[in-house]
């Protein structure tokens, strides 16, 4: 089998503005592609640039694909190991345009296997319920939204902070007089507290009934981590610290989280995904399955995914939830509540409305 062309498409999706610690989004930045085989096995791929986090932007992504695209050009899509590589050479890092080359890869697998992605990942259904995510605000707006959540049936919450620790603690605090401690609530500071005072906010927050705190500091004072790891009294989760399964096998070594947050958009895609994952079941660390603001095409990837790797024992699978205004996505994963399903389709099982991308900039390579 070898690759013809690849069709690139800047995946704009309009949204409510979103903030978090490190700015606000307001529309997703996502690159689509569709790899064609000279076989007629067309695979898809989705990655959504968060350039706060990632530094990558759309744009950035866009011309990086046809690079990629070029280079992979009369090559065999199913060496996915191989191929992956390669875009190695063509530039280091990058990790959230590879992700979508990736995911196409591994469709196109599937498909040519006749398999859906979880089974070809040797995985089977299970039941996944997922958070939704609350964008800082102030805490009087952001209380009020965890009642809307729990009047429409939501069990866990997560939390966005990392502005400022005492406003921090007044927002948790409000949450719960709102909504009383039969929700589960975790928190992301996405990296905003400063070392000198994550340990106080933490310990502030202890009595709130916290089941972890993501990313408390920057990811520049990882050698801070494993203190604070030891003398926080709520777990710690690693998500911006963690791209590769090099930095998930150094964080483990040093006791510096208690648990990993994995994103394809940070790995570079499944291939690594799989790996960071493994490396943490080896160590019997937990994993989240986590996203940035990707669509319900990226999502069913990350389902199959979730389902077929045992050590994804926490979900944060809400990315097209979190204000997106339109929904292009045909098939793919489906929510009843916060509770997710997908069905037996070979690949990942979802696609996109043709009409829909008729209106986006695009290119072929």
């Amino acid at each position: 089998m070898k690759i013809v062309a690849t069709k690139i498409y800047q995946f704009k999706i309009p949204m409510e503005p979103f903030t978090i610690a490190t700015g606000t989004m307001y529309f997703a930045q996502n690159i689509l592609i569709k790899i064609v085989t000279d076989e007629g096995i067309i695979g898809l791929g989705e990655c959504s640039a968060f350039p706060m986090i990632m530094g990558e932007t759309q744009l950035s992504c866009y011309h990086h694909a046809k690079d990629f695209a070029a280079y992979w050009k009369g090559k065999n899509p199913l060496e996915i190991g191989e191929r992956m590589a390669e875009l190695e050479l063509v530039i280091a890092g990058n990790y959230t345009i590879k992700s979508a080359f990736d995911m196409a890869l591994y469709d196109i697998a599937a498909k040519a296997a006749n398999l859906p992605l979880y089974a070809f990942l040797g995985g089977e259904h299970k039941a996944i319920e997922s958070d939704l995510t609350i964008g800082i605000d102030s805490p009087e707006k952001m209380a009020k939204q965890a009642v809307d959540f729990v009047q429409k049936g939501v069990r866990i919450i997560k939390v966005k902070l990392g502005k400022d620790p005492l406003i921090d603690v007044e927002r948790i605090k409000q949450i719960r007089e709102s909504i009383g401690y039969d929700t589960k609530l975790r928190i992301d500071a996405n990296q905003g507290w400063a070392p000198k005072d994550a340990l106080n906010v933490l310990t502030s927050l202890a009595p709130f009934d916290i089941e972890f705190c993501e990313q408390p500091i920057h990811k520049y004072y990882d050698d801070q981590l494993p203190a604070l790891c030891k003398a926080s009294p709520i777990q710690i989760m690693a998500d911006e610290s963690v791209f590769t399964h090099h930095d998930a096998r150094k964080l483990i070594q040093q006791k510096a989280c208690h648990s990993i947050n994995i994103k394809f958009a940070k790995s570079g895609g499944i291939h690594e995904a799989l790996k960071i994952h493994d490396v943490a079941l080896a160590h019997q660390m937990p994993c989240m399955m986590g996203g940035m603001l990707e669509s319900r095409l990226a999502l069913s990837a990350k389902m199959h995914f979730a389902m077929a790797k045992e050590n994804i024992k926490y979900y944060d699978m809400d990315t097209c939830l979190l204000g997106h205004l339109e929904d292009p996505i045909t098939a793919g994963v489906q929510f009843n509540g916060m509770h997710l399903s997908i069905g037996d389709e070979i690949g990942i099982g979802a696609d996109v409305d043709p009409a829909y991308l008729a209106k986006l900039e695009s290119c072929t390579v």
